[in-house]
């Protein structure tokens, strides 16, 4: 097994990279953000990987959902990526759930992360609900046109910082969304590996007028709930 993690061991070392053999991590979503994130982190040596989505493919997902191809229409976008990270390392569990996040939730499947890759603001709402019932963190991470959100959140709330709507997301280029998602595995890797990590700050990543990607940065205040 160390050989196949040869570059991250000498990174941290073998008993940083049998720690997380010990971890478990949920994905919700399994498209664009979930595809991305089944890459970065399904061959990092995670224990077990859970990947929900109820959704299938759909022709206009394949250019910005990595994990896709021609011909994947109509399967379960799940399914494809828990297999794409079982033929990538033979050292992770990965499982498929077919499900939205609320029927999930039901299973009381423990976990030490949750990572959102889902695009709408209620189900955020519904994860920051049970990542404070269950008493874990998670990290968020959204996408429009050219611009990015993520946050690593621990005792702040999404609920009290957001406002709940249906909002239909804008036009999406691709190479943002695996922008977005590599920041959000780092964080969840980083945290898994017991290394430090920023927490409760949101990060915003957008190109000004003259094409320069920009980074704000914002704290967060800590929850009443």
């Amino acid at each position: 097994m160390m050989h196949y993690f040869h570059r991250q061991v000498q990174l941290w070392g073998e008993e940083t990279q049998t720690l997380l053999q010990s971890k478990r991590i949920v994905i919700i979503g399994s498209g664009g953000l979930g595809s991305s994130l089944a890459f970065a982190l399904g061959a990092s040596g995670i224990g077990e990987i859970h990947m929900v989505d109820f959704d299938t493919v759909s022709l206009h997902n394949i250019h910005r959902q990595i994990a896709f191809k021609m011909g994947d229409e109509n399967k379960f976008k799940a399914d494809i990526t828990a297999q794409l990270i079982q033929e990538r390392c033979p050292y992770v569990k990965s499982y498929a759930h077919v499900c939205n996040f609320e029927e999930f939730a039901l299973k009381e499947i423990e976990v030490d992360l949750i990572i959102d890759a889902t695009d709408n603001l209620p189900t955020r709402g519904a994860i920051n609900t049970y990542a404070k019932k269950i008493q874990k963190p998670w990290v968020y991470g959204s996408v429009e046109a050219f611009n990015g959100q993520v946050c690593f959140f621990e005792k702040a709330s999404f609920t009290e910082l957001f406002k709940i709507t249906q909002k239909t997301p804008a036009g999406i280029a691709a190479p943002i969304v695996m922008h977005i998602a590599s920041l959000q595995a780092n964080l969840a890797l980083r945290y898994l590996a017991g290394l430090s990590v920023k927490k409760d700050q949101l990060s915003y990543l957008f190109f000004n007028e003259e094409g320069e990607l920009m980074t704000q940065k914002f704290m967060l205040p800590q929850s009443n709930e």
